[in-house]
């Protein structure tokens, strides 16, 4: 756990920390790990040597939607992988497994010519609809829908629940955790998303903040790096997502677990 925790503690403190420090402190060696001075103009600095404001709604807005429909898509096409009826049904997961085997850099190259002839370029749709693929959302709860008691389900239908009923009165209220892990592991996700932003944006106006941080870095000279604002950046960049997760992480957890357990049942 020592180790676990210096290796993923250190780079967090040195960013914190480099955040509040002046150049001196900054361009020195041996490394100083604690500033001589206090520099919080690097945050001021950071939230207006580029639009950082709109760089933070773009995220907001990318991530709102692309989890949205993650979500939605992923709970109904593992419900009805689970609990519904229709020819082919056997053939569509073997796919849905085999796109998760795909990385995504794979398909960059179709999906930037095709957005490209669309004209989506530099624009909020053009980043937000080729991130909406959802096969690791239906892969983590079919698996956990499976492991849900049968005699629940049969007692729901000889009750005379519907589809919608099923879902929503009996399906999701007993999915809960896994559901919400499922949540916050695409809300992380599609937070930090860098490359596919990274290619469509290379105006501030379409730009989220992964993609906002290198304008950061390159504001005042592109050939010289002001680490204090960049750093400062960085720490407000991840600030939310960081309280959103810490809040969330049992319910996380408790998710995961259930599905793991839920695998080793099914088997």
């Amino acid at each position: 756990m020592v180790c676990v925790l210096i290796i993923v503690g250190v780079p967090l403190f040195w960013v914190l920390v480099t955040s509040f420090k002046g150049r001196p402190d900054i361009y020195t060696q041996p490394a100083v790990w604690w500033p001589h001075s206090w520099h919080p103009g690097n945050y001021a600095e950071a939230t207006t040597a580029q639009p950082f404001w709109t760089f933070l709604r773009n995220s907001l807005i990318v991530t709102a939607i692309v989890a949205a429909v993650k979500f939605v898509l992923g709970l109904l096409g593992a419900y009805g992988l689970v609990f519904l009826r229709f020819p082919g049904k056997n053939l569509v997961f073997p796919v849905i497994v085999a796109a998760l085997l795909v990385p995504n850099q794979v398909t960059v190259i179709s999906n930037y010519a095709l957005i490209e002839q669309l004209g989506w370029r530099n624009t909020l749709q053009g980043i937000i609809v080729p991130l909406c693929g959802v096969a690791f959302g239906t892969f983590l709860l079919r698996n956990h829908f499976l492991s849900l008691p049968a005699e629940v389900i049969d007692a729901a239908r000889i009750d005379g629940a519907g589809r919608w009923q099923l879902l929503t009165r009996i399906v999701v209220p007993m999915s809960g955790p896994t559901i919400l892990a499922f949540a916050v592991v695409t809300l992380v996700n599609e937070w930090n998303e860098y490359l596919w932003p990274f290619l469509m944006a290379d105006e501030a106006r379409a730009a989220t903040l992964p993609v906002g941080l290198t304008m950061v870095q390159q504001a005042e000279n592109p050939s010289f790096t002001n680490w204090g604002p960049v750093m400062a950046a960085t720490v407000l960049t991840m600030l939310p997502i960081l309280v959103v997760f810490l809040i969330l992480q049992r319910h996380m957890i408790n998710g995961l677990t259930s599905v793991a357990a839920g695998m080793t049942y099914h088997r």
